[in-house]
């Protein structure tokens, strides 16, 4: 295995003694291009795993410059669990004559996973996480945040909260992922909460539940996300705690999915305001505005007619030109004025 965070020269021996299968990231696979540790004459077979993520996420330059020095006869293999028509139209550029063969139909949630949603004012979100891991006993919780960063606090504030949690993603190395992954997996830590990057290709046998902190912007990654539970035959549960900016984004994952997620309202942690009865499905939502039109704009106020009436010239008398000052006289010199402090002017 070729990856980084791993000392180059143990990857440089291991590669001198020749492999007959060789699993790597791109950057450290170029990395060995440049030095000249790594020759490609005799691949016959190219796989790329997760392609679609692969592909999606800024790394088609390397992998253009991976093909480039393969040999031109060789077998390309593309494994992806969900494969967006962007995907599917890019990856056909780098095949040739490619067949497509389908386990399951394609974006189709598992059938063994129950969905649920709870609406939850953004804000609360921690809190309510928190009393929902406690409140229900769940000893083995795959949580899925946006971000790194977003990770992080969050399996910190967990552990605040007496929670064995811990956090699994791109920025740690494959040495802290394995073993927060083992320690999961042995029910040392009781929440492990993961970026979409840092989830591929997590098999967790018999995970109970999924919980989705943060909504994913691409329906397809909500499927992915829940394939995680559910598998082999077991049954799952995919719980996603969505606030009112997350509308739009669950409205696209239940298109994808053809079905229309349970809401369960728990008091205390809901939404302020009419958009409780939005997310809870009891009103419909409302049509979204045209573009550059504000919702919350006043309606406009009925046009005085003074404004549309035609020019008149006004008839009142012109005012009478200012007398002409003496020239003995001279211009008036006005007083200048003085600031007094404390005890002010004294007077004359």
């Amino acid at each position: 295995m070729v990856y980084g965070g791993v000392d180059m020269n143990a990857q440089i021996a291991e590669l001198r003694r020749g492999v007959e299968v060789l699993v790597a990231t791109p950057g450290r696979l170029l990395d060995h291009v440049q030095n000249k540790t790594v020759m490609f004459n005799q691949v016959s077979v190219l796989v790329l795993d997760e392609a679609d993520r692969m592909l999606d996420m800024g790394f088609l330059p390397d992998i253009k410059r991976i093909i480039a020095l393969l040999p031109r006869e060789r077998q390309n293999l593309l494994f992806s669990a969900t494969f967006p028509d962007e995907i599917r139209t890019l990856a056909k550029t780098l095949l040739r004559n490619p067949a497509e063969i389908q386990v399951t139909p394609r974006n189709v949630a598992a059938e063994l996973v129950s969905h649920v949603l709870h609406p939850v004012a953004r804000e609360k979100k921690r809190e309510f996480l928190a009393y929902l891991i406690q409140t229900r006993g769940l000893k083995q919780v795959l949580v899925f945040t946006a971000t790194r960063i977003g990770a992080n606090r969050l399996a910190h504030q967990l552990r605040l909260d007496h929670i064995h949690a811990d956090a699994i993603h791109g920025d740690k190395t494959q040495a802290e992922r394995e073993a927060a992954l083992a320690d999961f997996k042995a029910g040392k830590t009781a929440v492990l909460v993961a970026t979409d990057v840092a989830s591929r290709g997590l098999d967790i046998e018999d995970l109970p539940q999924v919980i989705n902190f943060d909504v994913p912007r691409s329906p397809e990654d909500y499927v992915h996300r829940i394939g995680r539970t559910g598998r082999a035959g077991q049954t799952g549960e995919a719980i996603s705690l969505v606030a009112p900016e997350d509308m739009e984004s669950l409205a696209a994952i239940e298109r994808l999915i053809k079905k229309r997620i349970e809401r369960v309202l728990v008091p205390g942690f809901q939404p302020s305001g009419a958009s409780v009865a939005t997310l809870m499905g009891d009103q419909p939502s409302r049509r979204r505005s045209p573009p550059n039109v504000r919702r919350d704009r006043p309606p406009a106020k009925a046009a005085d007619p003074i404004f549309s009436q035609p020019y008149e010239p006004g008839t009142s008398p012109a005012p009478a030109a200012p007398k002409p000052e003496s020239p003995r006289e001279g211009p008036k010199r006005k007083q200048p004025q003085v600031a007094a402090l404390l005890g002010g002017l004294k007077r004359a």
